[in-house]
């Protein structure tokens, strides 16, 4: 079971040493990991993606309440939540008609060219983690060159007024 949890931190030299600690030390393989400031510059944001037993996690987000750096503990098992990743990625592309293609597969996707030249694109995508998935797959026919993914960042749905 995969589990997105977010953890509200105070912004201190330490703090991601200790709460990845405390994964690894319950035999937890973190899948993604993002951290940024929040709003606060004295607050960060980590984003956790961790897949494994509910109740062991359980126990894991217990402790971390526990930590005093910690502020909030969110497992967002039980709650909605916006969840996306950015994924800047190469692709060789220099036949003309491949290009074209590739032209249309980004705006299937609603991508962004960053930068490019006569033989590659350097594309950018933004979405959950499937859409990532799914774009990186497509991608794999053109020759890619190079990926940087970011992990995903998450925040809880709004609810609904009245």
């Amino acid at each position: 079971m995969k589990h997105t949890i977010s953890v509200l931190v105070e912004n201190h030299f330490g703090v991601l040493a200790k709460i990845s600690g405390l994964f690894s030390g319950r035999g937890f393989n973190i899948d993604s990991l993002t951290v940024g400031e929040t709003d606060d510059p004295t607050v960060s944001r980590m984003t956790i993606v961790v897949s494994g037993d509910d109740r062991i996690l359980e126990q894991v987000c217990k402790q971390l309440n526990k930590l005093i750096d910690v502020i909030k503990v969110i497992d967002f098992k039980d709650s909605p939540a916006a969840c996306r990743e950015l994924l800047l990625v190469k692709v060789s592309v220099s036949e003309p008609v491949k290009r074209v293609e590739l032209l249309d597969y980004i705006r299937i996707f609603d991508a962004k060219v960053i930068d490019l030249n006569d033989k590659t694109f350097l594309i950018e995508v933004t979405g959950d983690t499937e859409r990532i998935d799914s774009f990186i797959n497509t991608m794999k026919g053109f020759g890619i060159k190079e990926i940087a993914r970011t992990g995903v960042v998450a925040l809880g749905k709004v609810q609904k007024s009245g």
